[in-house]
Formats: structure tokens, C-alpha cells, sequence
């Protein structure tokens, strides 16, 4: 029995995290589901939009701006090592918009909206006000999970196509002034490197990863604990699972954006 012991132990590890992937992937196509079909509602989607969105893109400016920054210092500090300084604008631009915008912003969204979601619900649930909802024929699915998945879907790509350009900005503005790079070389090299797929991939990423974090902030918030420990836990692993799947997916499709 003592050598079994930890194929059992594995073997309930196993079970476990499949169970839960099976709660999620249920909990995903409710929350899609009900996106879909009536009754709405325009006010909660539209302060989602706000919070979601426009409250997000000064913390995805500053990041997006000081990465492109050092992502120029750090190419020009290596590619002057075999004469390849040229290069800068072509790396930060394929960097940028391809890799490290769209994971970027995901990570800030998990850490922004994600918690803020899952603590805001699992308060809700806390406190009673979900099963309130309940009470007076209000799906909670619909009023408190679509409204906030739909926003992150639209609102995402569009952070991600702006942190992409502020990144591209601040790359350019290391550059250009401390670098001693000509700006409109610079802005030639940039444009004519890019392509329409490296654009549309960032975008993709942004819808999965914005996807990915309402979900996850929905999901820990409804299955919150009672009590302030709930609601704490909650908030740690919506934000831990949003970051590991987040990182996951932007994996899985670099390899399909890769392959085409």
C-alpha cells in the first residue's frame, strides 16, 4: 500500500485540477451563453466599459511607454556588440507589438480588473446581495458576469493596440534623443516591418487575454467563501489563475500566429 500511496496522491491531484478545468470551461460557456441572448443590460456593460477601459489606460501607458523605452536602450546596448545598432527600430516594433504589448496589458488588466471583479463579487455574495438577486428574478449571470466579460472583450484589443503605439512611442523617443537615431528613418524602418499579421495577432491576444480575465474575476468572485477570508482568497486566485492562463495562452497562440 505505502508504494501505491503516491500514484493515489497523484491520481487526486490529477482528478482535482481536471474538475476544475471542467467548472471553468462550464462557467465560460454560461457566461458566452448569456452575452447572446436578452434580457440586457446597458448600464452595468457601460461602467464596465469605463472601469474596464478608460480607467486602465493610464497604467497601461506608463508601462507600455518606460518597456518600449528600455526594450531600445537594452537592443542598441546588444546589437552594438556585433554592429547591428540599425536594427532597433525593426526589434522594438516586432517586440512590442507581437510579444511584449499584449502580454503586458494582460498582466495589468489581471492585476487591475481582474481582482477588483473577483472582489467585488465575492463581497456581493458575502453580503447577500447575490442571492438578493436571485430573489427579484435577476439571473446573476447576466446582470453581474456578460456585461463584464462583453466589455473586456471590446475594450482589451483596443488597450492592447494602444499600448503598442505608446510603446512604439517611447521606443522611438529613446531613440531618436538619446540614441541619436534620424526620426523619420526611424518611422520608415518601423512601418515597413511591420505587417497586417503581426497586428492582427496583438489584437487576437488582446481579445483572449481580456477573455481570460473577466472570467477568471467572475469565476473566484462567485465561487468566494463567506466571510473576509473568502473575499481575500477570492481576490489572490482570480489574479494568480488570470496570469498563469494569460502567460498560456499568449504561448499557444505565438505558435499558431507562428505556424501560418
Amino acid at each position: 500500500m505505502s508504494l501505491l500511496a503516491p500514484l493515489g496522491a497523484l491520481g487526486r491531484a490529477v482528478l482535482t485540477f481536471l474538475a476544475s478545468v471542467g467548472r471553468v470551461a462550464i462557467f465560460a460557456g454560461r457566461a458566452i451563453s448569456h452575452i447572446l441572448r436578452p434580457p440586457f443590460y446597458p448600464r452595468e456593460f457601460f461602467n464596465a466599459l469605463l472601469t474596464i477601459g478608460w480607467l486602465s489606460l493610464p497604467v497601461v501607458g506608463l508601462t507600455a511607454i518606460f518597456t518600449g523605452g528600455a526594450l531600445a536602450l537594452q537592443i542598441y546596448a546588444g546589437g552594438a556588440r556585433f554592429s547591428a545598432e540599425a536594427v532597433v527600430p525593426q526589434i522594438v516594433a516586432i517586440g512590442m507589438v507581437r510579444e511584449l504589448g499584449p502580454v503586458l496589458v494582460g498582466l495589468m488588466i489581471a492585476a487591475r480588473v481582474t481582482s477588483s471583479i473577483a472582489a467585488e463579487i465575492a463581497t456581493m455574495k458575502v453580503t447577500e446581495q447575490i442571492d438578493a438577486l436571485v430573489t427579484l428574478s435577476t439571473n446573476p449571470m447576466k446582470y453581474l458576469v456578460a456585461p463584464r466579460v462583453l466589455a473586456a472583450l471590446i475594450t482589451v484589443p483596443l488597450l492592447v493596440g494602444v499600448g503598442d503605439i505608446i510603446g512604439i512611442g517611447g521606443g522611438f523617443g529613446v531613440a531618436v534623443y538619446s540614441l541619436d537615431f534620424n526620426p523619420a528613418t526611424y518611422m520608415i524602418n518601423t512601418v515597413n516591418f511591420l505587417e497586417i499579421r503581426d497586428v492582427v495577432s496583438s489584437l487576437v491576444k488582446g481579445g483572449a487575454f481580456g477573455l481570460i480575465a473577466a472570467l477568471m474575476g467572475c469565476y473566484y468572485g462567485m465561487q468566494s467563501g463567506r466571510g473576509a477570508q473568502g473575499v481575500g482568497q477570492a481576490t489572490k486566485g482570480s489574479v494568480e489563475a488570470a496570469a498563469v492562463l494569460i502567460l498560456a495562452a499568449n504561448f499557444v497562440l505565438t505558435g499558431v500566429f507562428f505556424s501560418i
